[in-house]
């Protein structure tokens, strides 16, 4: 592994790394499914689907698979159901996972920029971060609609790196998802991922982030621990995925 020293920059993932906001994109389906007079899908089965925009999750509630078209048609009709429905229930029921408080709290008072990146549109991720009250902990928040392109292609994190003046090989990205694994290593980034989030089921250690941590206030330890160690060589790197 490359020495990264103390990270010049940490950006944060959203959905299923800060947040748990599928209570409410499950609610948003089963609304939609509903109104178009099919059957509902439930929490459990679109807790497999989240993770790469809400466009995405409409397409796979209507086919009931992880890939697939659903009629165009159908599309046309189930998608602006869904953007009114999670447009007013954008927060009412998703939650901070555990740690995360803790965590953005630690990572701000030793100074970190921080900005969080996610592939949710902007219309939602801002009044989420608001609502939740952490939308003051970053410098920058770059959504699934900011730029041209949004993860696992490195144009979010890059733009980021630029915005804060952060060498992209001396930053870290905290994520949840194989898409997070893809974007962080095509930008330079290193990546650690948190153990719980979205990856559709599949154990996020196969993706072979540099680290997995079960919280996010794990970081303090993760990245305090091996800066103190490195001190000497003014280096720190993280360990392997674990």
């Amino acid at each position: 592994m490359v020495p990264l020293g103390r990270p010049e920059m940490v950006l944060l993932d959203l959905d299923g790394t800060l947040v748990d906001s599928v209570p409410d994109l499950a609610w948003c389906v089963d609304v939609m499914m509903r109104t178009l007079g099919l059957p509902e899908r439930g929490e459990a089965e679109v807790r497999n689907w989240v993770g790469n925009g809400v466009e995405r999750l409409v397409r796979r509630a209507l086919t009931g698979r992880l890939d697939g078209e659903p009629d165009p048609e159908l599309f046309e009709r189930a998608y602006p159901v869904f953007l009114e429905c999670y447009a007013e229930n954008t927060s009412r029921r998703s939650r901070l996972y555990p740690g995360v408080r803790e965590g953005l709290d630690w990572l701000r008072a030793q100074g970190y920029p921080l900005g969080c990146v996610t592939n949710k549109a902007a219309r939602f991720t801002e009044p989420l971060l608001q609502a939740l009250g952490i939308r003051d902990y970053f410098g920058i928040v770059v959504s699934g609609d900011s730029l041209p392109k949004k993860k696992p292609d490195p144009l979010p994190l890059l733009h980021a790196a630029e915005h804060f003046g952060a060498a992209p090989e001396r930053s870290l990205l905290v994520g949840d998802s194989i898409s997070d694994v893809r974007a962080a290593r095509a930008a330079g980034f290193r990546v650690a991922c948190v153990r719980y989030g979205y990856n559709h089921g599949q154990d996020i250690r196969t993706a072979q982030p540099d680290a997995v941590i079960d919280r996010l206030d794990e970081l303090r330890g993760l990245i305090a621990a091996r800066a103190e160690e490195k001190r000497g060589a003014g280096s720190w790197e993280l360990g392997a995925g674990s």
